[in-house]
C-alpha cells in the first residue's frame, strides 16, 4: 500500500509518499511546497494544488491522508489553513483518493506516544520509523507522520489492541537506550 500524507499550510505544505508493506514503512518521496508569503491566498491555492496534482500523478499513492485543521486564536489563519486543505483534497479526488483525516494529537500520540509531543519529538520519530538519516523539514517530517498514522501499523497488535509494549517486542531496532 501507497500513501501520501499531507500537512497543509498555506506558507509551506508539507508532503511525504512511503510504502507500507510486509509490516515495514519505506520512504518513497518527499518534500515542502514552498509558497510566496506576499503573494494573495489565490496564487499560493493555486501551486499547492497543481504540484500536489503532479505529484499523486507521478507517484500514484493508494491511500490519501490529511492532517485536520487546528484551531487557535487567529480564525484567519485557522481558515486559510482550511483553504490549503480543501485544494490538497481536491487534488487527491481528482486522482480517486479519498481523504482519511487525522487530529494532530492523534498523529503525535500514533508517532510518539504522546498527543502534545513537538514537532521535533515527531521528526526523530518519523526518522527512526523510516530508517532515515538525512535532516527533514518539520512540515515534512509532519506530512510523513500523518502518512505513517495512516498506516495503523506502529501500536497496533494481532487482536488489534494497541500496545506499546507488543510494538517493542516486535521492532526491538527502533528502541532508543
Amino acid at each position: 500500500m501507497t500513501i501520501i500524507g499531507i500537512d497543509p499550510g498555506t506558507i509551506r505544505t508539507g508532503y511525504g509518499i512511503i510504502d507500507f508493506s510486509g509490516g515495514e514503512h519505506r520512504l518513497i518521496c518527499s518534500g515542502v511546497i514552498q509558497l510566496n508569503k506576499l503573494a494573495t491566498i489565490p496564487p499560493r491555492l493555486e501551486k499547492i494544488y497543481s504540484e500536489l496534482y503532479q505529484i499523486i500523478k507521478k507517484y500514484r499513492p493508494d491511500e490519501l491522508a490529511i492532517e485536520t485543521a487546528f484551531y487557535g486564536k487567529n480564525v484567519q489563519s485557522t481558515l486559510k489553513i482550511g483553504y490549503a486543505r480543501g485544494v490538497s483534497i481536491l487534488a487527491g479526488m481528482h486522482h480517486g483518493l479519498y481523504p482519511s483525516e487525522y487530529a494532530p494529537r492523534e498523529v503525535k500520540k500514533a508517532i510518539t506516544g504522546v498527543g502534545s509531543a513537538s514537532k521535533e519529538q515527531v521528526a526523530y520519530m518519523v526518522k527512526k520509523i523510516l530508517f532515515l538519516n538525512n535532516k527533514l523539514k518539520l512540515d515534512e517530517s509532519d506530512a510523513l507522520a500523518v502518512a505513517v498514522c495512516h498506516s495503523g501499523r506502529l501500536i497496533k497488535n494481532v487482536s488489534g489492541k494497541k500496545s506499546w509494549k507488543k510494538f517493542i517486542e516486535n521492532n526491538p531496532e527502533r528502541v532508543i537506550k
